[in-house]
């Protein structure tokens, strides 16, 4: 390697070093403290143990709202993947009056603060008799996440699909076989991608759950009431598993994304 590469790697190493360690060093503190044998979590280490861990596991309100987090994060991840898909074949593939509005009302809760739509759908809520709920949480999560997987998804479709998708037609397909037979299976890795994202945004959203739920809170909420008695092990261990779950999410997407950049390299 020459000494101009050499420079340049160590330059980069020092940019991007200072940059992880400031991004990941708060959340392996987090973890390296769920393991923590004492009953306050802080310096100096004393462990490792799953004791907190065995105690989470056994403290019904984590345990109920994990269901409640899992419950809510698949349902209204794939209400909103399953509407953003056809929100974006119309859109993408057939002539819509005011398109250019509807993509920028679509892609336009992106920019907004999850507090003022938190509250907008209290509000909402309240009006049409819509109690605090878990329903109501879900349904705010397929409002915070259907941009997302629009954004996602929309961005996949391209003439080469196109041209597939005509070809289909030519040879006597009826819409909805084309799109389930063409335009589904092409778009595959963008649909699994855009719940998966989905999926991690709801499993540790906060503001909008709670604002919204009532007697059954979501993991995230659990863990905010946690910490307002102070710090321990068991809400180190109850992070590590919001983390935990959103990493596994993360790394599927990363391996869905990989095997269709493969597939589409190798022809």
């Amino acid at each position: 390697m020459s000494a101009a590469a050499l420079r340049q790697h160590a330059t980069t190493g020092l940019i991007l070093g200072p940059l992880l360690l400031f991004v990941y060093l708060p959340v392996a503190v987090l973890v390296l403290f769920s393991f923590h044998e004492g009953s306050v979590p802080v310096p100096p280490f004393e462990g490792p143990s799953l004791e907190w861990y065995r105690e989470m596991l056994d403290d019904e309100r984590i345990t109920d709202a994990t269901w409640n987090s899992a419950i809510v994060g698949l349902l209204s991840s794939a209400l909103a993947t399953l509407l953003a898909t056809l929100a974006a074949w119309g859109l993408a593939r057939h002539r819509v009056p005011g398109r250019r509005l509807l993509e920028g009302l679509l892609f336009m809760p992106l920019a907004v603060s999850y507090l003022v739509i938190g509250v907008g759908l209290l509000v909402a809520f309240s009006a049409v008799g819509i109690e605090k709920s878990l329903v109501a949480v879900g349904i705010g999560h397929v409002v915070l996440n259907l941009p997302l997987a629009f954004a996602v998804v929309y961005g996949q479709f391209d003439p080469e699909q196109a041209r597939l998708e005509q070809a289909a037609r030519d040879l006597g397909a009826s819409e909805p076989q084309v799109f389930l037979r063409v335009t589904v299976p092409l778009l595959r890795p963008a649909i699994l991608g855009a719940f998966l994202l989905s999926l991690t945004f709801s499993w540790d959203e906060f503001v909008v759950a709670f604002l919204l739920s009532a007697f059954d809170p979501t993991l995230p909420v659990v863990i905010w009431g946690m910490l307002r008695t102070g710090l321990n092990p068991q809400t180190n261990a109850a992070g590590t598993l919001v983390f935990l779950v959103s990493v596994v999410a993360g790394i599927v997407f990363e391996l869905a994304v990989w095997r269709r950049g493969r597939r589409e390299r190798l022809g």
